[in-house]
């Protein structure tokens, strides 16, 4: 069965770095258009970031582009979500999602679009 599992969160203090990662299992990773969500408390899942197949097309949420950055290995099933400047506000759950199909003229941005789905790794930035 298809298994996503991220890792890497934690507490950092604002203007730190984290580096989260999702190692995937029982899928053909190459074909799927990988992306990043969060959900803050009381809030929705929203999207954060967006890698094609290829990982030569990414796409950011406007909150977080110039400090994150998605990248992907294809050679070992993983996805990358490198989060610099971090602000209190980027305090979520974070989850990565694999997409079967990608979106027709844009990109895999809606929740929606997401087969696949892991348990999600918990960010904390205080201030």
């Amino acid at each position: 069965q298809v298994q996503l599992v991220e890792s890497g969160g934690g507490l950092v203090q604002a203007g730190g770095s984290l580096r989260l990662s999702c190692a995937a299992s029982g899928l053909t990773f190459s074909s799927f258009v990988m992306g990043w969500f969060r959900q803050a408390p009381g809030k929705e899942r929203e999207f954060v970031a967006a890698i094609s197949r290829s990982g030569i097309a990414t796409y950011y949420a406007n909150s977080v582009k110039g400090r994150f950055t998605i990248s992907r290995d294809n050679a070992k099933n993983t996805v990358y979500l490198q989060m610099n400047s971090l602000k209190p506000e980027d305090t979520a759950v974070y989850y990565c999602a694999a997409a079967t199909m990608a979106a027709t003229g844009s990109y895999n941005t809606r929740a929606n679009e997401y087969d696949y789905w892991g348990q999600g790794t918990q960010v904390t930035v205080s201030s």
